[in-house]
């Protein structure tokens, strides 16, 4: 297992590669070209500038996250296999320089929701969380401006302004697309980039939606067991796998999370580690990365991994903002590095408990 953290990059992050590299046990980083937009070829000389950055702080890149999909491909317009071609491109000069996981998403418009990025907890910390009954009461061309008040003053990663200047356009791209078309066009993706990713043993490992469910009407399949396990058998690659985030997948408790795990042993390529607590159906709020504090068994979660040979990277994710830190919502310096040190002494006791043959 690899202890990572996420960083966004030179300008656009508050936490630098100094401070990750401070953090105990954490090894690596998940970053990306964050400048870039969906559908763009990555210039391999960019990619190889952002390892050497990395590299030069004594960390190594473990992954990118993400490498947006146009929206083309997500809804199938004519113009896919464009930007297809474009995604090989960036996968080519990806393997080129060694990087070797991606994590994506194939979520439409949205990448993620909340309807509050800064929940006040009784500790005195505040977190990200979501409220069904808020989000019905909001229309989707007018959550953007309740996200950046509370975004800050950082550009969210799924939010950036120029992609919400277009909402209204990407729904209408959308109004046709129902869960079906969506997978469809998944597959069709999967099976035009597989080739290459089979080349350069890059592992694509697909987020799940978030929240598990759908949001203002639009489709979402990668929620649960069933749908995951359809994914993977459509386009049946070793290089074909999966994002376990618990906090996605948590955010519906009849997610079996060790279930998941052990349905889908092999294909697990990297993982988000976080906590969660339900207060109801469609109404969560994160929680620090101990167990205790919320709904979901960090301890078994791990457990499960670790007993089916899982060592790819793990990430803590979206910490609490705590001790005053001003960062991006989710991804401050402090929680996140209390969150890596406790999943690395839960790794240790299970290393040194049940040792590997």
């Amino acid at each position: 297992m690899d202890m990572t953290m996420r960083w966004f990059g030179t300008g656009y992050d508050s936490v630098t590669l100094q401070q990750i590299r401070q953090v105990p046990g954490v090894t690596g980083v998940i970053t990306t070209l964050y400048g870039t937009k969906p559908g763009e070829a990555w210039k391999r000389e960019d990619i190889h500038a952002l390892k050497a950055e990395v590299e030069a702080a004594g960390l190594t890149i473990k992954g990118i996250e993400s490498v947006n999909i146009h929206d083309a491909i997500k809804a199938g317009t004519p113009d896919r296999d464009k930007y297809i071609r474009n995604y090989i491109a960036t996968l080519e000069n990806l393997g080129l320089e060694g990087i070797d996981m991606v994590c994506y998403n194939f979520m439409p418009v949205f990448d993620w929701t909340r309807s509050d990025l800064a929940k006040p907890r009784p500790d005195g910390s505040t977190v990200l969380a979501y409220d069904d009954a808020v989000i019905s009461k909001i229309k989707p061309d007018e959550i953007f401006d309740s996200m950046e008040k509370k975004s800050n003053g950082f550009v969210l990663p799924g939010w950036e302004p120029e992609r919400m200047a277009t909402i209204r356009h990407l729904f209408a791209v959308y109004q046709d697309v129902d869960n079906e078309k969506l997978f469809r066009n998944l597959q069709y993706f999967l099976e035009a980039i597989m080739p290459t990713c089979e080349k350069y043993g890059i592992k694509m490992a697909i987020h799940p939606d978030d929240p598990a469910w759908p949001v203002f009407g639009l489709p979402r399949i990668i929620t649960n067991k069933e749908n995951i396990l359809r994914m993977l058998k459509a386009v049946d690659s070793p290089y074909n796998g999966v994002t376990l985030c618990t906090g996605s997948l948590g955010s519906n408790p009849d997610n079996d999370l060790v279930d998941i795990i052990h349905a889908v042993k092999g294909r697990i390529h990297f993982a988000h580690v976080r906590n969660l607590q339900y207060n109801s159906h469609g109404n969560f709020q994160e929680a620090a990365h101990l167990s205790r504090d919320g709904s979901l068994d960090m301890f078994a979660i791990l457990k499960a991994l670790y007993d089916d040979g899982f060592d790819g990277p793990i990430r803590p994710d979206h910490g609490r903002a705590i001790w005053g830190e001003k960062a991006m919502p989710g991804y401050g310096l402090y929680d996140r590095a209390l969150g890596a040190a406790y999943l690395n002494g839960i790794w240790e006791s299970l290393e040194k408990t049940y040792p590997r043959k």
